[in-house]
C-alpha cells in the first residue's frame, strides 16, 4: 500500500469513539422500543456491535487500501461478501447460544435456524453499515486531502513568486554594478553618488519587498531612485519624463513589479540607441486601478543588423509570470506593443 494512501486513512481516535458510542446508543434505543424489551436489545447490540466494527475497519484499513487502490475490484467484492457471510455465521451462533433461540425476532416468523432469508437480510444490514461508515470516512479523507493540496499549492505559489523576485533583483544589480565599474574606471565624480543610490535601492529590496504587496507610494520612490541612477549614467543623452496623476495614498501593488518594465525600457531603448533617448513613464490612478504606461524608442538597426523581433527579455517574462501568479485575471490587463519606432507597455492593475 502506498504511504500516501495509508495517510488518508488516519483519523483521530476521539472521532472513532464518538461515532461508535452514538451508534451503540441509537441502535440500543431503536431495538428496545421495537421489541419493548431494552434488556434483549442491549444483549443483541452487544453481539452485533463488535461485528459491525470489525467489518467496517476490515474494509477501511485492509480491503480498500490493498484491493480497491490496486484495482483488484473483483477480488474486493468477493472479499467483502465473504467477510460479511462469515460474520453473519458468527452473529447467528452467538445470538442462538447467548441470547435466544429465536435469532430473528424482527423477521416475518420465529427463526431458530440459519435460513436463506435470514442470511440475506443480515448480509444486507451489514453491507448497509459498512457502506455508511465508509462513506463518512471517505468524505472526511477527501476534505482533509483537499485542505492539504490547497496548502501545498499556496506554498508552491509563494515559493515561485519569491523565486521570480530573486530573478529580477540580480538582473538589476548586475546592470547597475557594470555602470559603477565603468564610471570608476573613468574616475568620474559621479561614482560616489551612484553607490549611495544603489545602497538605498538595496535597503529597499532587502527590507521592503518581503510582503506580497507594497505601497504604491514607496514603489514610486524606489523607481525615482532607479531613474536617478540612470540619469547619472546617461547624463544629457537621456530624457526621462515621469507623470503622476490621481491619489496614490493607500494603494498597494506587488513590489518591484513596475520596475521590470522600466528597466526593460532602458535595456532596449537607452542602451541600444546612439544619441539622445526619450523615455516616458506615466502613472494614472482612477478609482481602484493604476494605469501605468512606459514608452521607449526601439533599438536603432544598422544595415548589417537583423531586426530583433523580441524587444523584451527575461524581465518581461518574469513580470508576466508574476502577474499570473499574484493577481486574478480580472485584476490586471497587460499590453505590450510596438508602434512605429516606439515600444509601448501598458498595464492596468488593481491597487486597492
Amino acid at each position: 500500500m502506498d504511504a500516501n494512501q495509508n495517510k488518508l486513512f488516519k483519523i483521530p481516535l476521539f472521532y472513532h469513539i464518538v461515532f461508535w458510542s452514538i451508534y451503540f446508543l441509537l441502535n440500543t434505543l431503536r431495538w428496545g422500543s421495537y421489541f419493548d424489551d431494552y434488556g434483549y436489545s442491549l444483549k443483541t447490540t452487544l453481539i452485533g456491535f463488535p461485528i459491525h466494527m470489525i467489518l467496517c475497519y476490515l474494509n477501511i484499513f485492509i480491503l480498500m487500501p490493498y484491493l480497491v487502490y490496486n484495482k483488484k475490484y473483483v477480488l474486493y467484492v468477493i472479499s467483502v461478501l465473504g467477510s460479511i457471510f462469515i460474520m453473519v455465521l458468527v452473529k447467528y451462533n452467538l445470538t442462538y447460544w447467548l441470547v435466544s433461540h429465536n435469532v430473528w425476532p424482527e423477521g416475518p416468523e420465529a427463526t431458530d435456524k440459519l435460513s436463506l432469508n435470514y442470511t440475506i437480510d443480515m448480509m444486507i444490514g451489514e453491507l448497509y453499515v459498512i457502506t455508511f461508515v465508509t462513506a463518512i470516512k471517505i468524505t472526511l479523507d477527501y476534505l482533509k486531502e483537499h485542505k492539504r493540496v490547497a496548502l501545498l499549492e499556496k506554498t508552491q505559489l509563494e515559493t515561485e513568486l519569491r523565486f521570480l523576485k530573486t530573478q529580477v533583483s540580480p538582473h538589476f544589480f548586475f546592470n547597475t554594478l557594470n555602470n559603477i565599474y565603468s564610471l570608476s574606471v573613468e574616475k568620474s565624480n559621479k561614482t560616489p553618488r551612484m553607490i549611495l543610490k544603489l545602497s538605498e535601492l538595496m535597503r529597499y529590496l532587502l527590507y521592503e519587498t518581503r510582503e506580497r504587496r507594497q505601497t504604491l507610494e514607496k514603489e514610486i520612490i524606489y523607481i525615482q531612485n532607479y531613474l536617478d541612477l540612470e540619469r547619472v549614467r546617461y547624463d544629457e543623452n537621456l530624457e526621462v519624463n515621469m507623470y503622476i496623476s490621481g491619489d496614490i495614498q493607500d494603494k498597494k501593488i506587488a513590489p518591484i513589479l513596475l520596475l521590470t518594465f522600466i528597466e526593460n525600457a532602458f535595456k532596449h531603448g537607452a542602451d541600444k540607441n546612439i544619441g539622445k533617448v526619450k523615455i516616458n513613464i506615466n502613472f494614472k490612478i482612477i478609482e481602484n486601478f493604476l494605469y501605468f504606461t512606459v514608452t521607449n524608442p526601439l533599438p536603432q538597426i544598422s544595415e548589417h543588423q537583423k531586426p530583433n523581433k523580441k524587444a523584451g527579455g527575461i524581465g518581461l517574462v518574469n513580470a508576466k509570470k508574476r502577474l499570473e501568479l499574484g493577481y486574478n485575471k480580472n485584476d490586471y490587463k497587460l499590453s505590450i506593443k510596438q508602434k512605429k519606432n516606439k515600444f509601448v507597455v501598458k498595464l492596468k492593475i488593481k491597487v486597492a
